[in-house]
């Protein structure tokens, strides 16, 4: 990043986050780049500028401790990354391949060829695509779905975005219910906010179909844990992909993602945060940033600007 920023910018780098220690280096900083922003950090920042979220979720951002006058802006890039995450998980799942790779293992044939009682799969093409949230994520998701020959239908706060993109159909958030009930994948795009926040929950999930997939690749407390837990382990959804959990490790790589037993059910396809997390998501990422940083320099509008506020 360091070589695509202004020749005169001087870098202070900090390997992972240390409020105190940040703190201690903002005095003089005219940008911070990173996840969080807090009251301890906005009382020491003297000089800041621009506070700028290395992704898209600016959730770790307090928007009260930010000094007057200091511009918040986040980035993105991740959108084809996680849209490849949705459609190669989803056929993972729908086609039962980590159930057929359980059972060769120990020899099974795990397949209607041989054995004729067994119900065969299904493809994503002709399945209806639920999307919940259609911004960067969603519109790259449907996309990519309706390559393979899905429907689609979408509810978004925002309906007019999704006009003209070959869905079936858009609706406010208020078209929730429908979209749930017509899914054969449901899948999750929305921000963690106040009002979103276990936006799924039981009520949610019975009106889903009984084979249906939910995939969530936002932030987990959209989705009520404890009612997803239940759905999956009494079989009343198809199955679920979650990416994004409810705790996560505070130091090292070793944390359990819910106090539940996800990791006890069979129907569930685990992954820990890692959607977007690819090389192109993040040579993209440096790229925007350190545009940016010029932008601000050279006193030209900046993107992507967002109101913690």
């Amino acid at each position: 990043m360091q070589a695509q920023l202004p020749a005169d910018t001087v870098v202070s780098w900090h390997p992972a986050f240390d409020e105190a220690a940040v703190a201690a280096d903002l005095p003089g900083a005219d940008v911070f780049v990173g996840p969080r922003f807090t009251a301890a950090m906005g009382a020491a920042a003297d000089s800041l500028r621009l506070v700028h979220v290395g992704g898209a979720g600016y959730d770790g951002i307090d928007g009260k401790a930010l000094p007057d006058g200091v511009l918040c802006a986040n980035t993105f890039c991740h959108e084809s990354s996680i849209a490849e995450f949705v459609a190669a998980t989803s056929v993972v799942m729908r086609r039962q391949l980590l159930q057929q790779d359980r059972e060769l293992r120990r020899g099974h044939w795990d397949s209607s060829v041989y054995e004729s009682q067994r119900s065969q799969p299904s493809s994503l093409a002709g399945a209806t695509v639920g999307i919940v949230g259609y911004g960067h994520i969603g519109s790259h998701v449907w996309r990519l779905m309706r390559a393979f020959g899905a429907s689609g239908v979408a509810v978004t706060s925002r309906p007019e975005r999704a006009e003209g993109e070959g869905l079936s159909w858009v609706a406010g958030t208020d078209g929730l219910d429908r979209l749930l009930a017509e899914s054969d994948i449901v899948v999750l795009c929305l921000p963690l906010l106040p009002e979103t926040r276990h936006i799924i929950g039981r009520a949610q999930l019975a009106a889903m179909r009984s084979d249906a997939l939910l995939v969530n690749v936002s932030r987990g407390p959209l989705v009520d844990p404890e009612a997803l837990f239940d759905a999956l382990k009494d079989r009343r959804i198809g199955g679920a992909v979650i990416d994004v959990w409810y705790q996560y490790p505070s130091g090292g790589a070793h944390a359990q993602p819910s106090p539940l037993p996800f990791d006890t059910l069979d129907n569930i396809l685990m992954t820990p945060h890692i959607s977007g997390v690819t090389t192109q998501t993040f040579q993209g990422r440096v790229r925007e940033v350190a545009a940016n940083i010029a932008r601000l320099q050279a006193g030209e509008p900046l993107r992507n600007l967002v109101s913690p506020r």
